[in-house]
């Protein structure tokens, strides 16, 4: 799944500069986000002046800061477009270089179950998932480097935090504490989801290889073994739904209940007026950036789950290359 791409001399230029070059773009998308978030700052604040004091600020003062926005905004949609448009690419050389090994070996291999199952299909949403996941998960981390300063710097106007009184960098460690949080629950709710995926993939590629072996075989895929085959499909399922649910409530109970906390982290600050509406702004979004970063595996556990289930398919197959590799040079 790696070696295949990133230790192969012919992926280079895609495997290597192209994954330095999405580093340093997506770095600067983030920088861009820090302007926004400076921007918003100033903003804020000329609106509580604004409506303060009546005519203290002039209408072109005003659209000359909603300008400034515009364009930032339209500098990071073509930067996305482009990103996006590239890492698209980069993904499906990634799935070639892994066809590419997978098909050199198929002699030895075509036999395993579900083979041409993980050759095509898995290898597929091996790639669809990295693209999502891998993209993301390297936006959270320049996202915490960027906005984490930020953050510890304006914790400085946080006085104190309700029932605790003053904690210094109070805010840096309130995002830390609630996203730990976040994560070490839904691990532990969600701990049998990787394995049931994992079983969903087998009940389904055995289903689905009778109905191919039905396509040139009259007597393969007859009534009695497609619904003995199916009927485990639909347990499998019902199960992985099942434990789902509880998953569920637990991941949407925490992502709503933790838009609440900076404010009533803030709550005394507020109410003592000492700070901005500016500043109280960018406070909020240097401190969502910060634990939306911290909150990558709560917001992708589904998926990683997921690609949990594909990573063990395929690494199976690879070692199954690797056993009849060694038999036949025995």
């Amino acid at each position: 799944m790696f070696r295949s791409f990133f230790a192969n001399p012919k992926w280079f230029t895609w495997s290597i500069a192209g994954t330095a070059l999405i580093l340093i773009v997506t770095w600067y998308k983030v920088q861009l986000d820090v302007k926004i978030n400076e921007w918003f700052g100033d903003f804020y604040d000329t609106i509580q002046k604004a409506l303060a004091t009546p005519n203290a600020v002039e209408f072109h003062e005003f659209l000359a800061k909603c300008i400034t926005f515009i364009e930032i905004a339209a500098l990071i949609i073509v930067i996305a477009v482009l990103l996006e448009f590239f890492i698209r690419h980069y993904v499906f050389r990634w799935r070639t270089a892994m066809n590419d090994y997978y098909m050199s070996n198929w002699h030895l291999v075509r036999g395993i179950e579900g083979a041409s199952q993980r050759v095509q299909e898995d290898t597929m949403r091996f790639a669809r998932i990295v693209e999502g996941l891998g993209v993301a998960f390297l936006r959270s981390i320049l996202t915490l480097f960027a906005f984490m300063p930020i953050l510890w710097g304006m914790s400085e106007h946080i006085t104190e935090l309700p029932w605790i009184g003053p904690v210094d960098q109070a805010l840096v460690f309130v995002a830390i504490l609630s996203s730990v949080f976040g994560t070490l629950l839904l691990a532990i709710v969600g701990i049998k989801l990787p394995g049931l995926e994992f079983n969903n993939q087998k009940v389904e590629a055995a289903y689905r290889k009778e109905l191919v072996l039905g396509e040139d075989h009259e007597e393969r895929a007859e009534p009695p073994s497609i619904a003995e085959l199916f009927s485990n499909v639909r347990k499998n399922y019902y199960r992985l739904y099942l434990h789902y649910m509880y998953f569920d409530i637990a991941k949407w109970s925490y992502l709503q209940l933790s838009v609440m906390i900076p404010y009533i982290a803030l709550g005394p600050t507020i109410v003592s007026g000492t700070i901005t509406l500016g500043v109280m702004n960018q406070i909020l979004r240097a401190f969502g950036k910060v634990e939306e970063s911290f909150q990558f595996l709560v917001n992708s556990w589904g998926t990683i789950v997921e690609l949990m289930s594909i990573y063990k398919r395929l690494h199976g197959f690879e070692k199954a290359i690797a056993a009849a590799k060694i038999a036949q040079s025995d």
